[in-house]
C-alpha cells in the first residue's frame, strides 16, 4: 500500500476513535458499525500507529489502548492465530518497544494491560510459555494484575514452571514502600499464586515467604495505627492465610510468630472502615488453626473463642452487607473441625446467627428494559434478558452468605453428630422448604422457557444469539427429562430446521461473492469472518441437541427426524471440516444416549463416520474416533462388525509420525482411547492380546482429561484382574505402569475427585508392600515422577 494512502486511511481512523468517543448515540453507533467491518490485522495496525502516537488526542490513544485489549482478550483465537508468523513477531516486538518509549502513567498502565493479555493468551494449558521476552518484561516490571490472572488460569502449571521467577518477584515488589496500590497487588497476586500451587513446590520458600509477610505485615500495622492505611495489610493477612492453608503442617514453626498480632488486629480493629480487615484476619486465624492442628492452636484457641464470642453477640447490630459475616461464618466452621466434640458448648451462640444468614430469601422480578437500567449495580440485582424488552431479575445479595451458612450446618452436623441433635428439628424445618427448590427452580424455568426459545428464532445480533443458545443448552442439562412441553419441542424444531436450512444457504451465497469480479483479500477475510459466525452458530445447534438428547435418550428421536436430512447433508465428504465435525458430533451423541435405537439410522452416518477416522482435518478425525468409542460403549450387538473394521483405522492415525504435534493430539489421544473402548466393551471383536501391548506403549493421554479416565480406569481393570500381557512376566511392566501413572499425575490427566485416582494409588500401595520390586519401580523414574506419585499417594 503506498504511504499516502495509508497515512490518509490513519488519518480516517483516528477520526472514527473519535466518534467512538461521541456523546451522541447516533454518531457512536454509526462509529461501532464501521469499527466491526475493519478486517482483524488492519485493527491491531491501525490500533498500535494510535497508541504510539505521542502526537494523536490523548483520549484517541487511550481509546486504542482499551480497544486492543479488548480485541486480544475477546476474538484472540479468530484475529491472532490467523496473522502469519512475521506479523505476530513484529506485533510483540512493537508492544515491548511502544511500552519502553511511553512516559505517561495511565498509558503506560493500559499498554502493560495489553501486553499482560497478549502473554496470558500466549502461555498453553500446559504453562509452555510462546512468548518469553513478554513473560520476561511482566516479570521485570512485574504487572501483578497479569501474574496474579495467569497464576489462576494456568494453574498448577504455571506454578511449576515459573515458581522461582515469581516467587522472588512478588516479594521483591512487597518491600516497595512507596507504592501502596503496587504493594497490595503483589500481595494478591501471591494469594492467586500460593492457592493453587502444590504444596511440595511452596515449601522450599516457606521460610523466605514467611520473613517477608511478617516484616510487611509488621510496617502496616504500624501504618494502620499512625496513618489509618490498611489496603496492602487487608492483602497481607489474606496472603498469610493462603500459605498456611497450601503449607499445612509445615507452618507450624511460624505459628507463634503470627498469631499474637493477628490476635491482636481482631481485638482493636472495631471501626467501621476496618470490617473487612477484621473479617480477613478471623479467616486467617481459622486457618492456620486448621493448618497447624489442634495440639498447636489449643493453647490459643481459648483467647480466640472469647474474641470470636464477643464479635458473634454483637451479631443482630452488624449491618446486612457487613463483610465480617461470611467470615465469621466459615471461621466457626473451621473451629469446629479443630476443637471436634469440645465445639458443642458454642452452638447456643452461634446457631441463631447461622439460622438467620440461612434463612435468606432472594427477591426476584420480572422488569421491562427501563426498569431495569434504572436499578443500579449497586443493588445487587443481576439480570438475564427475556427478550420482548424484558428482563428477569433476581437479587444475588445474601445468596453466596445464605448458601455458605447451608453448607455449615451440614458441618456441624457431620463433626458434632449426636451433639447437634439438640438443633435438628429447627434445621429440619429450614431446609425442607430449600428442598423444595427444584419447584421453584421449575417455576423459574417455566418462566423463562418460552422466551428463550421465541429469543432464539428472532434475536438478529449472533453474539448475542450463541449466548442465549448456550445458556438454553445448559438449562435443558440442568432441568433434564420432562422440562419441554410437545409446544416447546415443535418451535424448537422449527427454529432448528430454519437455523440449518440458513447455515448452507449462507454457505452457498459466500460461494456466489467468491466468483464476484470486486472479490479480493479484503472480501474474503469478511467472508471468513461471516464463516465463522455461522459455525458458531452450528455449534450452539449442536450444543442444544446434545442436551436434548442426553436428557431424553431415544424419546425424542421421532422429533429429530425432522432434522436428520439436514444433519445427514452436514457429514457428506464435499462440506467443508467445520460442518463435518459438528455433524458427526450430533450422531455421536444419537450413538452414546440413544443406543440400541441408534442403529436404525446406521445407513446414514456409520460409513461416513469410519471414513473420517483417518481424515485430513483433525477436528473430524476427533469428532469420528469419539463416535468408534461409544459405538463400542454403548452400542448394541448390531455394531459390533464397525468396531472390528475401525481398529485398523485407529491405529493408523496413531501411528502416524505427526501423531502428537500439538494439532494433532487430540484427535490422536481419542483414537487410543476408543481402541481400549473396543477392547473393554467389545473383546471379541478384536484380538485383545495382540493389541494390548502397543495400547500400553501410547499410554497415558495428556490433553484429553475426559479420555484419559477411560483410560485409566480400564489400566485399573487389567492390573487388579493381574493381567499378565500388561503385568509382564514376573511384574516386568511395573515400572512402566509406573511411568504411565505418574505421567498421568503430572499433567493433570488423573483428577483427585474421580474414583479411578483411589484405584491408582490402591496400585501403588500394593507395590510398596513389597520392598525390592517397589525400589526398582521408583529407581526407574525421574524426580518429577517421584514426586507425583507421591502427590498421586498424598491425595488419594
Amino acid at each position: 500500500m503506498a504511504a499516502a494512502e495509508q497515512e490518509q486511511q490513519q488519518q480516517q481512523f483516528y477520526l472514527l476513535l473519535g466518534n467512538l468517543l461521541s456523546p451522541d448515540n447516533t454518531v457512536r453507533k454509526q462509529a461501532e458499525e464501521t469499527y466491526e467491518t475493519i478486517p482483524g490485522q488492519s485493527k491491531i495496525t491501525f490500533l498500535l500507529q494510535a497508541i504510539r502516537n505521542a502526537a494523536a488526542a490523548e483520549e484517541a490513544r487511550q481509546m486504542a489502548a482499551v480497544l486492543l485489549r479488548r480485541l486480544l482478550s475477546s476474538a484472540f483465537e479468530e484475529v491472532y492465530p490467523a496473522l502469519s508468523p512475521d506479523v505476530q513477531t513484529a506485533i510483540k516486538s512493537e508492544l515491548l518497544l511502544i511500552i519502553q518509549m511511553e512516559t505517561q502513567s495511565s498509558m503506560r498502565k493500559k499498554i502493560c494491560d495489553i501486553v499482560a493479555e497478549l502473554a496470558r493468551n500466549l502461555i498453553d494449558e500446559d504453562g509452555n510459555n510462546q512468548w518469553p521476552e513478554g513473560l520476561k518484561f511482566l516479570f521485570d516490571s512485574v504487572t501483578c494484575n497479569a501474574v496474579g490472572q495467569m497464576a489462576t488460569d494456568f494453574a498448577p502449571g504455571f506454578q511449576k514452571k515459573f515458581h522461582e521467577k515469581v516467587i522472588a518477584a512478588l516479594l521483591q515488589t512487597m518491600e516497595d514502600q512507596g507504592n501502596q496500590r503496587v504493594q497490595a497487588h503483589a500481595a494478591a497476586a501471591l494469594i492467586n499464586f500460593t492457592e493453587d500451587c502444590p504444596k511440595s513446590l511452596l515449601i522450599p520458600y516457606l521460610d523466605n515467604l514467611v520473613k517477608h509477610l511478617h516484616s510487611t505485615m509488621v510496617i502496616k500495622l504500624q501504618e494502620l495505627i499512625q496513618k489509618g492505611t490498611k489496603l496492602v495489610l487487608e492483602q497481607v493477612v489474606t496472603s498469610i492465610a493462603s500459605v498456611a492453608d497450601t503449607a499445612e503442617e509445615k507452618f507450624v514453626p511460624y505459628y507463634d510468630l503470627f498469631m499474637p498480632s493477628l490476635k491482636h488486629i481482631v481485638e482493636n480493629a472495631v471501626q467501621k472502615e476496618l470490617r473487612l480487615l477484621r473479617g480477613k484476619t478471623i479467616e486467617c486465624i481459622s486457618l492456620i488453626g486448621l493448618a497447624v492442628g489442634k495440639e498447636k492452636f489449643m493453647l490459643d484457641a481459648s483467647d480466640v473463642m472469647q474474641l470470636l464470642l464477643k464479635t458473634q453477640t454483637d451479631f443482630s447490630d452488624l449491618e446486612d452487607d457487613d463483610p465480617q459475616i461470611s467470615y465469621m461464618i466459615s471461621a466457626w466452621a473451621r473451629m469446629c473441625k479443630i476443637l471436634g466434640k469440645e465445639f458443642q458448648q458454642y452452638l447456643p451462640v452461634v446457631m441463631g446467627p447461622l439460622m438467620k444468614t440461612a434463612s435468606i430469601k432472594p427477591e426476584v422480578a420480572l422488569l421491562d428494559t427501563q426498569d431495569m437500567e434504572n436499578m443500579s449495580d449497586d443493588d445487587g440485582w443481576e439480570f438475564v434478558n427475556l427478550g420482548d424488552q424484558q428482563s428477569f431479575g433476581i437479587k444475588t445479595a445474601g445468596l453466596e452468605e445464605k448458601a455458605t451458612a447451608c453448607q455449615m450446618l451440614v458441618c456441624y452436623a457431620k463433626e458434632l453428630k449426636e451433639g447437634f441433635v439438640e438443633y435438628t428439628e429447627q434445621v429440619v424445618k429450614l431446609m425442607v422448604p430449600l428442598v423444595r427448590g427444584p419447584e421453584y427452580l421449575t417455576q423459574m424455568w417455566h418462566f423463562m422457557c418460552d422466551a428463550l426459545i421465541k429469543a432464539i428464532g428472532t434475536e438478529p445480533d449472533s453474539d448475542v444469539l450463541s449466548e442465549i443458545m448456550h445458556s438454553f443448552a445448559k438449562c435443558v442439562e440442568v432441568m433434564g427429562d420432562g422440562c419441554l412441553n410437545n409446544e416447546h419441542f415443535e418451535e424448537l424444531g422449527g427454529i432448528l430446521k430454519g437455523k440449518l436450512e440458513e447455515h448452507f444457504k449462507n454457505q452457498e451465497l459466500r460461494q456466489v461473492k467468491r466468483q464476484d469480479e470486486d472479490y479480493d483479500e479484503q472480501v474474503e477475510e469478511s467472508l471468513q469472518d461471516e464463516d465463522d459466525s455461522d459455525v458458531y452458530i452450528l455449534t450452539k445447534v449442536s450444543d442444544i441437541l446434545h442436551s436434548i438428547f442426553s436428557s431424553y435418550q431415544e424419546k425424542v428421536l421421532l422429533w429429530f427426524e425432522q432434522l436428520l436430512p439436514l444433519i445427514v447433508n452436514l457429514i457428506c465428504p464435499h462440506r467443508p471440516w467445520p460442518d463435518r465435525q459438528w455433524g458427526l458430533c450430533i450422531f455421536d451423541d444419537i450413538v452414546e444416549h440413544c443406543s440400541p435405537s441408534s442403529f436404525k439410522y446406521a445407513e446414514y452416518f456409520l460409513r461416513p463416520m469410519l471414513q473420517s477416522i483417518c481424515d485430513n482435518s483433525p477436528e473430524v478425525r476427533q469428532a469420528a474416533a469419539y463416535g468408534v468409542g461409544v459405538m463400542a460403549q454403548f452400542g448394541a450387538e448390531s455394531y459390533r462388525p464397525f468396531c472390528t473394521e475401525a481398529l485398523p483405522l485407529l491405529v493408523r492415525v496413531i501411528q502416524s509420525p505427526d501423531a502428537k504435534t500439538k494439532e494433532n493430539v487430540n484427535a490422536t489421544e481419542n483414537c487410543i482411547s476408543a481402541v481400549g473402548k473396543i477392547m473393554k466393551f467389545k473383546p471379541d471383536c478384536v484380538n485383545v492380546e495382540e493389541v494390548l501391548p502397543h495400547w500400553l506403549s501410547w499410554l497415558p493421554l495428556h490433553e484429553d482429561k475426559e479420555e484419559a479416565v477411560h483410560t485409566f480406569n480400564y489400566l485399573c481393570d487389567l492390573i487388579e484382574s493381574n493381567n499378565t500381557i500388561v503385568l509382564g512376566h514376573n511384574n516386568a511392566n511395573l515400572p512402566r505402569i509406573f511411568s504411565i501413572i505418574a505421567d498421568g499425575e503430572i499433567h493433570e490427566a488423573i483428577k483427585h475427585e474421580d474414583p479411578c485416582t483411589k484405584r491408582l494409588a490402591n496400585v501403588v500401595r500394593q507395590v510398596q508392600t513389597s520392598g525390592g520390586l517397589w525400589t526398582e519401580c521408583i529407581s526407574q523414574l525421574s524426580a518429577d515422577q517421584q514426586a507425583a506419585i507421591q502427590e498421586l499417594l498424598n491425595s488419594a
